[in-house]
C-alpha cells in the first residue's frame, strides 16, 4: 500500500469537494479490470473511452471492491511512503504526474512519468495512466463519481457492430483458475455459446492473451409478434437468439417450432429437418439445431427477415403465410336425356361393299 500526501497547487473549484454525485455527473462511472489492466469510462450504458492501465504489484495489489472519488487534485506533489521528508513537487520528476483522483484513503488514480509501465502489475496499489488520459479522465468526471474494481480474467461484451467478443486475460495476480464451464456460462447469456466449440475455448484459456475473438451477431426473433425463447427438449436447453455470422443468417429451429406449434423431424445424417411445410438442411452445433433464414418459408412458412425496429435495433421478423382456402368442387350442371336415335332394322342399313380390287386389313409388325 502506498503512503501519500499531497499538495495541491491548483483545487479544481477552489475547494475540495465531498459528498454525492451532482445531478448533471449521476450517471457517469468508473469500472477497472485488474485482470485486463483496462479502465472503461461510462456515462449510463453507454460507453465514452477505454484507457490501458498501470496497476498494483502482485506484493501491493489493488484492492477491489466499490469506491466513489472522494478529490481531485491538479498538479500533485508527492511524498515518498518509504521517506516522509522526501517531497517531489509537481513536475516531470513526480511520479503521480499532474493529476490526482483519489478513491479509498491513500489509493488513487493518477498520471504518470513512466509512461512505459502503463499495461504491467508494477504499482504500490494506485492506478496509473498515460498523462493525455488521465487529464481527460479528470475533466469529465466529479467527486462522487462510481469507481467500481474488480478482477474477471473473461471479459464478454458486443462491438459496436454488434459482435459478440470475448477476451480471456492471463492470471496476473494468481488468484483465478478459469475452465471451459466458466467460459460458456458468460458466453450462454448472448446466444452464441453454439457457435464456439469445447475446444476453441480451451485453446483460448490456454494463450489468456487478452485478444479479441468475435463470435457473431445475435439477433431476437419475433415471429407473428411473439418473441423466441430458450425451450426445453429433449434433455437440450435451445437458445432463442439468431445468430449472424459469416455471412450466414442461423435461425434457432426448435423455440421457432415450438412458436408455431409444428412438429419437427430431425434427419442427423441428411442434416435436415422436416416439417408438414416442408425440409430443409439444417446446422447442428454443439446439439443447437439451426435453418438458414433464407429457408424459413420452405421449412416454417414463414416470411420476414431482418428489420429495423422503432427503437433503432434490429430484429428477425417473421410473419406465417396465408395458405390458400381449398377450391370447392364444382357440381356438374344438370344435362338433357339424349333423344333415342331412330335405327332400322339391319337388314336394311347400307353397307359399305368392299371394291373388288381392295385387300382385307391385317396386323403389321416390323421384321
Amino acid at each position: 500500500m502506498s503512503a501519500l500526501k499531497f499538495f495541491t497547487a491548483i483545487i479544481l473549484g477552489a475547494a475540495i469537494i465531498l459528498g454525492s454525485l451532482g445531478q448533471a455527473f449521476a450517471e457517469k462511472k468508473i469500472y477497472i479490470n485488474l485482470a485486463s489492466r483496462l479502465m472503461l469510462f461510462y456515462d449510463g450504458n453507454t460507453k465514452l473511452a477505454v484507457y490501458h492501465l498501470g496497476v498494483g504489484k502482485v506484493s501491493t495489489p489493488t484492492p477491489q471492491g466499490y469506491y466513489k472519488i472522494t478529490e481531485k487534485a491538479i498538479n500533485p506533489s508527492w511524498i515518498d511512503p518509504s521517506d516522509p521528508e522526501y517531497e517531489i513537487p509537481s513536475g516531470p520528476d513526480n511520479p503521480l504526474g499532474y493529476r490526482w483522483m483519489q478513491f479509498d484513503g491513500n489509493y488513487g488514480i493518477h498520471g504518470t512519468n513512466r509512461p512505459e509501465s502503463i499495461g504491467s502489475y508494477v504499482s504500490n496499489g494506485c492506478i496509473r495512466m498515460n498523462e493525455r488520459d488521465v487529464e481527460e479522465l479528470f475533466d469529465s468526471v466529479e467527486v462522487g463519481t462510481p469507481v467500481e474494481i474488480t478482477y474477471n480474467r473473461v471479459v464478454v461484451e458486443k462491438s459496436p457492430e454488434g459482435d459478440v467478443v470475448y477476451y480471456v486475460y492471463p492470471d496476473g495476480y494468481g488468484i483465478q483458475d478459469i475452465t471451459v464451464a466458466d467460459v460458456a456460462k458468460w458466453l450462454e447469456p448472448f446466444g452464441v455459446l453454439a457457435f464456439e466449440s469445447d475446444y476453441d475455448i480451451s485453446q483460448k484459456i490456454e494463450a489468456s492473451d487478452g485478444e479479441p475473438t468475435f463470435i457473431g451477431k445475435p439477433y431476437n426473433v419475433e415471429i407473428n409478434g411473439e418473441l423466441t425463447q430458450p425451450t426445453d427438449a429433449n434433455n437440450t436447453r435451445y437458445f432463442a437468439k439468431a445468430v449472424l455470422r459469416e455471412g450466414i443468417s442461423y435461425l434457432p429451429v426448435v423455440p421457432i417450432a415450438k412458436i408455431l406449434r409444428v412438429k419437427l423431424e430431425w434427419y442427423p445424417k441428411q442434416s435436415s429437418i422436416k416439417t408438414k411445410f416442408g425440409r430443409a438442411f439444417c446446422y447442428e452445433k454443439k446439439g443447437q439445431l439451426y435453418c438458414n433464414a433464407d429457408d424459413a418459408t420452405v421449412l416454417f412458412n414463414l416470411e420476414g427477415g431482418l428489420q429495423t425496429g422503432e427503437d433503432g435495433t434490429k430484429i428477425f421478423r417473421f410473419k406465417s403465410v396465408p395458405q390458400a382456402e381449398p377450391v370447392k368442387p364444382v357440381e356438374p350442371k344438370p344435362v338433357d336425356k339424349p333423344k333415342p336415335v331412330e335405327t332400322k332394322p339391319f337388314d336394311e342399313q347400307k353397307t359399305d361393299e368392299p371394291k373388288p380390287d381392295e385387300p382385307n386389313a391385317e396386323e403389321v409388325t416390323e421384321q
